[in-house]
């Protein structure tokens, strides 16, 4: 609201015609006077810059870039589920690093669409970023080529290159959930439940390769009515955990591959089962709060995100030979949480 109580609209940037007018040249000239042409007489460019400083006119530096082939100092970060408070933080630590090198990050989701993920790393490509970070969401990396036409340096995050030889940053997803299911085991649990993504996401079959490599260990065989794999929402992984619990013979614990899924097996043990043992992968904000024990492969995803960029970087020094692709997992750790 202004002093005398009226309400503005919010001021709107101004452009390069709005210079050109208040100056009464036409927009090339002003062009030529912002790219400091000496063609351009003396009266004419204090008269531009006038109106530039008048109207606090800033140039648009990327479009300017683009037009100068220069580097944008624009990194594109495609990740594939934005609802995840995963992907925040990992946002967050290549977000540190980018910014402590004087790059900007454009963020960008796929909602786990192979399809969308083409589209947006073309479009990224095409405004000629100076790198990528990409956490993909298929098995098709062609797209992400960094010798194809337009290719620019790509790291990928959390999932491993297929056919390419691209630097990685992974969690170890099997030895995390290997740790945590054994944890269950040896308490005594020898009917476990398994809620987790679809098998085609590397993570998710990364971790339930750790869950059965545990229960093999522990000569605990895995029964199929036991496992639940296509919940991607708490609600979806609360509603299969309602149904694991329900059966005659319940799973007397659950191991769940992310958060999402560990939290919706929380609010069904709460209601139907309460004494469920609960494990699961990715630690979570108030998880020392439920009021339950619970087992946790916990890892840093800030730390993941800053790693990724620190190889983006080392990607983008132009080093000649080319440097050769790295692949660095970061460890999770087990802990225990509540009683």
């Amino acid at each position: 609201m202004s002093v005398d109580g009226s309400a503005h609209a919010p001021r709107r940037m101004p452009t390069m015609r709005d210079v050109a007018e208040q100056a009464s040249v036409s927009p090339m000239t002003v062009s030529r006077v912002l790219h400091e042409d000496p063609r351009v007489s003396s009266t004419t460019r204090d008269r531009v810059l006038a109106a530039v400083d008048a109207l606090g006119y800033r140039r648009n530096e990327v479009a300017r870039n683009l037009r100068l082939g220069s580097k944008s100092g624009l990194i594109g970060l495609v990740v594939t589920n934005l609802a995840n408070p995963f992907y925040s933080q990992f946002a967050l630590g290549v977000e540190a690093i980018a910014g402590a090198n004087g790059l900007r990050v454009v963020l960008t989701n796929t909602d786990e669409d192979p399809e969308r993920e083409r589209v947006l790393v073309e479009e990224l490509s095409a405004r000629r970023i100076d790198g990528m970070i990409v956490v993909p969401s298929g098995a098709d990396h062609s797209h992400l080529d960094p010798l194809a036409p337009g290719g620019v340096p790509v790291v990928l995050g959390a999932r491993p290159p297929s056919g390419l030889p691209l630097d990685c940053v992974l969690v170890d997803d099997f030895g995390g959930a290997r740790s945590a299911t054994a944890a269950l085991l040896a308490g005594g649990h020898t009917r476990v439940g398994f809620l987790g993504l679809p098998p085609s996401v590397w993570t998710s079959s990364e971790r339930f390769r750790g869950f059965c490599v545990a229960l093999e260990e522990a000569g605990v065989r895995l029964e199929s009515r036991y496992v639940r794999v296509s919940q991607r929402t708490i609600p979806a992984a609360e509603e299969a955990a309602r149904a694991l619990l329900s059966l005659r013979r319940p799973p007397t614990a659950l191991f769940c591959a992310n958060s999402r899924n560990t939290l919706g097996a929380f609010r069904a043990m709460s209601q139907v089962a309460p004494s469920t043992a609960l494990a699961g992968f990715d630690d979570f904000e108030l998880a020392d709060v439920l009021g339950v024990p619970l087992i946790v492969a916990a890892y840093d995803p800030r730390e993941l995100g800053r790693t990724a960029m620190e190889l983006l970087l080392r990607r983008m020094s132009d080093e000649d030979p080319p440097l050769e692709p790295r692949r660095i997992v970061v460890p999770a750790t087990v802990v225990h949480y509540g009683g």
